[in-house]
């Protein structure tokens, strides 16, 4: 298997909010482990959102991406078919979504989408200026006016299975260590027939996304699985949780057309 690097990242305070991110590679080419972060490219970001956005409502979104000396960077690498992954996250992590901006030149974004109740989001844009070996990452914190979707409190689950548009995930780990490398795999099969899925298809250039987030939202890591014969029925992660805690994990994978997104909360011991 192709082992790729991953990196831990402690982001500054940016303009309006920041988090801290375990950064992960973009591809599964072959890279030797590394516990420091490698060519990131130093970013800060400024964000423009209507005041009062409501939720239910289209609210357009622009992300200004500066380097050091506050000037736009004008250059970005593709990465997984897109050149920002954007990643907005309610305060209780009961609802995620990853999309994707436009980019406009001249260091601007920028995307219209909703927000499906009042209350705190976590948006964190994620991309790789030109010339960085690893992704930079730039976040927010945004209020959304509205009726409020009642809190859904971040238990650990207890059984590591669920069925999500038809197929059955389950996730298991090779072990689970808040600070050592670990494999995470999701085993997907058939919820009706359970016979294992074998012809997964590639979903922005990989056989999987996973993102996951600390339950105070500020430990973040989006990781691309490693390289593995077949299309399915596992697709395998490896990765490092920075500490221990709760954390949510929301898998993404693509079958017959359709991006299914599979969502695990877990309890990561220390050591």
């Amino acid at each position: 298997m192709k082992h790729f690097i991953i990196a831990v990242l402690l982001l500054t305070t940016v303009f309006l909010s920041a988090c801290n991110s375990i950064k992960v590679p973009k591809s599964t080419m072959d890279h030797k482990m590394s516990a420091t972060p490698t060519n990131v490219v130093p970013t800060k970001s400024e964000w423009k959102i209507a005041d009062h956005p409501k939720a239910n409502e289209e609210i357009p979104i622009s992300i200004f991406i500066k380097d050091k000396a506050n000037q736009p960077i004008k250059s970005f690498e593709t990465v997984h078919e897109k050149k920002m992954h954007l990643f907005i996250v309610s305060k209780d992590l009961s609802y995620f979504s990853h999309i994707h901006p436009k980019y406009k030149e001249n260091g601007e974004f920028t995307i219209t989408t909703t927000f499906p109740a009042g209350g705190d989001y976590k948006i964190i844009a994620d991309f790789t200026p030109k010339g960085g070996g690893d992704s930079s990452i730039e976040s927010h914190w945004q209020h959304v006016e509205g009726e409020a979707a009642q809190e859904e409190p971040l238990v650990p689950d207890q059984e590591l299975t669920k069925v999500v548009d038809g197929k059955k995930v389950t996730l298991s780990f090779s072990q689970l260590t808040a600070g050592e490398t670990l494999h995470l795999t999701f085993t997907i099969t058939d919820a009706a027939t359970n016979k294992p899925i074998k012809d997964l298809q590639p979903y922005l250039g990989a056989m999987g996304h996973m993102v996951a987030m600390s339950a105070d939202a500020e430990k973040y890591l989006h990781i691309h699985p490693m390289t593995t014969a077949g299309n399915g029925p596992k697709v395998i992660f490896m990765t490092i949780f920075p500490e221990a805690g709760v954390y949510k994990v929301w898998g993404q994978f693509k079958h017959e057309g359709t991006v299914f997104t599979v969502p695990f909360v877990i309890d990561v011991p220390i050591k």
